[in-house]
């Protein structure tokens, strides 16, 4: 920078027009995809939490290209898609502005239909990506209330209305019901990667949408991610001269010690409560990947 520049630069208003350097904006998608996040959690992901930290991203006007860097090993298909769908709408509006997806640790089923939202996927050797596929997992407890003494009453208005109850023998409609949506869910799954990753998947693997998991070579091989590599490394290489800047979801005060709508001993015991046992729900989600 010139001395004429170096005194313009001082001057308000202007200094920021003189040597401005490129943006890579860096969206962190870590956690469990649940539309009811908790407090208690390893992290979690759904439209709402994630926004505000989508919108600061794509809003820098000196953006070069925008990271997402994804830890997740899924969760809810609604929540994925909806995340998904809005970085494509952000993406649209922000022409010739790539989206690079990073996976680290694990991106699996809802963690990898994040990762199709970009344009380009890179996975660490070690990531665990792929699980295209739905699963449901339960409790079958029939015949315990009786042992135990209790009478459960459930009265419903409609044929249809309650199926699977944990508490009664599982019905063979009930589960060719439950596999009809599952089917309905992978399809949308597979069109989606279909749609995002092209002619990039490979047509020598047939257990791409398995539902398997592969790590980061083996994703390379069936087209899954684009290559190997981390974001500081790719990023470096591509733009050495950008700044990076980090943005990440907003998690309020209350929410993280999982207080609702109310104030008091009461609502922190129960949102205490509830919060423990999501945290062991999405303690069971991370630990499928041997997490």
């Amino acid at each position: 920078m010139s001395v004429t520049e170096k005194l313009v630069s001082r001057l308000p208003g202007l200094g920021d027009r003189i040597d401005r350097k490129p943006v890579v904006a860096v969206i962190k998608l870590h956690g469990v995809i649940t539309p009811t996040p908790s407090p208690l959690g390893r992290g979690s992901i759904n439209l709402n939490s994630v926004e505000s930290a989508l919108t600061r991203a794509f809003d820098h006007d000196r953006l070069v290209a925008v990271a997402l860097q994804i830890n997740s090993p899924g969760g809810a298909p609604t929540q994925s898609a909806l995340v998904a769908e809005r970085i494509r709408q952000l993406a649209a509006a922000k022409k010739n502005v790539p989206v690079i997806a990073f996976c680290e640790d694990v991106a699996a089923s809802g963690g990898y239909w994040l990762a199709c939202a970009a344009d380009e996927i890179f996975a660490h050797r070690t990531s665990l990506v792929g699980s295209i596929g739905v699963i449901s997992a339960g409790f079958g407890l029939p015949g315990l209330l009786e042992r135990v003494g209790v009478e459960r009453r459930v009265h419903t208005a409609g044929t249809n209305k309650m199926r699977l109850d944990p508490f009664q023998d599982e019905k063979p409609e009930d589960v060719e019901w439950l596999l009809g949506l599952q089917g309905q869910l992978h399809q949308q799954f597979v069109d989606w990667v279909s749609e995002r990753r092209g002619e990039r998947l490979s047509k020598d693997h047939d257990d791409v949408f398995s539902g398997e998991v592969w790590t980061g070579a083996g994703a390379v091989e069936r087209g899954l991610v684009d290559g190997l590599g981390s974001l500081r490394g790719v990023i470096s290489e591509r733009y050495p001269d950008a700044d990076v800047t980090i943005a990440e979801p907003r998690r309020p005060l209350l929410a993280r010690l999982g207080v609702g709508g109310g104030a008091g001993v009461s609502s922190l015991s129960t949102g205490l409560l509830g919060a423990a046992i999501e945290a062991i729900e999405q303690r069971a989600t991370w630990s499928r990947f041997g997490l």
